[in-house]
């Protein structure tokens, strides 16, 4: 199976733990974070939206929210995309390992996590701190 993913989502699911803009949503990237731990996933990357994003009430007319929002989104993206080789698949464990090597201090997600609206209740952000 593959599922395509944002830049962002790369850190976001690795901090999920049930909290979403909706029921659909969380739904949704429970499912998805549970697919990704699959030794036959792989991850198709992106800065645009994504399997996760599908279920978003924010996403509208392919932009999350607004412009301005979404400019800031695909920053993010790009962000955690300039740090990884870029190829077009990846297995799913070996891109969570790479990236678990790349993004594990609070300077490495400095410029992607410092603004999010969940960093008090993301795992994967808390344990930088």
């Amino acid at each position: 199976m593959a599922i395509k993913l944002r830049g962002h989502h790369l850190l976001c699911l690795q901090g999920f733990q049930g909290y979403g803009y909706s029921e659909d949503f969380v739904s949704n990237m429970a499912r998805i974070n549970d697919l990704r731990k699959s030794e036959d996933c792989t991850i198709i990357l992106t800065n645009t939206p994504d399997d996760i994003c599908s279920s978003c009430p924010n996403l509208k007319n392919d932009l999350c929210e607004n412009e301005k929002q979404n400019r800031i989104i695909v920053n993010m993206d790009d962000e955690v995309l300039s740090q990884l080789e870029y190829k077009n698949k990846y297995n799913s464990p070996d891109l969570f390992n790479e990236v678990f090597l790349k993004f594990n201090t609070l300077k490495s997600v400095e410029k992607i996590c410092n603004n999010c609206k969940w960093g008090d209740k993301c795992l994967f952000y808390k344990k930088l701190k």
